[in-house]
């Protein structure tokens, strides 16, 4: 991608990498390029960056050897050795150290009450002709998930249970946009993330070698008598719609899960996570 096209990284030639520089006002070029990645897919798309918000994830990044960019801390921590020892890691891999005011870290994460420490990173993604899965490996695919806070909700349920990643489908949310990457409470950082179109999808799942199997209205099987052998991998349905026929076309075993209240589903996030957690009870035999 030219970074000319967005003018992103020319904005950015403000600031030199690993120094420590002060801005206090929210009309600064490097901050408005930062808030353009909180705001608008297309510039995180271009750029291949994306914004995540405190001081935990922030050290998580470091810990999985993310690329940091920039390091954005509030005037208020300077002093706080997290945040230092944060910031020097940051410097001796590269990355700039802004510190800022908390009005420029509210313009930022668009919030009153904004965390102290915001860091930019280079976005990782794979694509599915590189996964390998491993014998007893959990994957997750989910076709065209249109919320990002669910998306985040469930990247964060598959590091819980240890699951080897999360394949993308078609036209989903952006799992980079700040609401996806608040709900993932730093997983982010630890769960590999797969992008594909549907068609890739269906001509790849043919070689799974273990059990697919997708939620589905029409799922014969209770989901708590499948045995989830070899490597696994589970495929989910968007809030809307769930998971179309052709879609399911593609799973070796269709399961439901029986509701005894009135209610016509449940949410994507909680179904997903009633799924793998089965999934792990039924190979502990907990």
């Amino acid at each position: 991608m030219n970074p000319s096209k967005t003018g992103f990284e020319k904005k950015r030639e403000t600031v030199a990498p690993g120094i420590v520089k002060t801005i206090d006002s929210v009309s600064n070029p490097t901050i408005k390029s930062i808030r353009g990645l909180v705001s608008q897919r297309k510039h995180r798309k271009e750029s291949g960056l994306f914004v995540a918000e405190g001081l935990k994830l922030a050290t998580d990044a470091l810990d999985a050897n993310w690329t940091v960019q920039t390091l954005i801390y509030g005037h208020e921590v300077r002093e706080q050795e997290a945040v230092s020892q944060t910031a020097a890691k940051t410097r001796a891999r590269g990355g700039t150290v802004l510190e800022v005011s908390r009005q420029v870290l509210s313009s930022i994460t668009r919030r009153d009450n904004p965390q102290m420490v915001v860091g930019v990173y280079k976005q990782k993604t794979l694509s599915v002709d590189e996964i390998k899965p491993a014998e007893y490996a959990i994957w997750i695919g989910l076709d065209t998930v249109r919320d990002p806070g669910n998306l985040g909700t469930i990247i964060r349920t598959a590091d819980a249970v240890g699951a080897a990643g999360v394949v993308l489908i078609g036209e989903t949310t952006d799992p980079f946009a700040v609401e996806a990457v608040r709900a993932t409470m730093g997983s982010v950082f630890h769960v590999p993330i797969a992008k594909c179109s549907r068609e890739q999808f269906k001509k790849w799942i043919v070689n799974w070698p273990g059990q697919v199997a997708g939620t589905h209205l029409n799922g014969a099987v209770d989901y708590r008598t499948v045995k989830y052998d070899g490597p696994c991998f589970l495929l989910m349905g968007n809030e809307q719609a769930g998971l179309p026929d052709d879609m399911a076309d593609t799973c070796k075993t269709l399961v439901r899960i029986p509701q005894a209240g009135q209610a016509d589903s449940l949410n994507l996030a909680i179904a997903t996570g009633v799924m793998l957690f089965e999934i792990c009870r039924e190979r502990l035999k907990l």
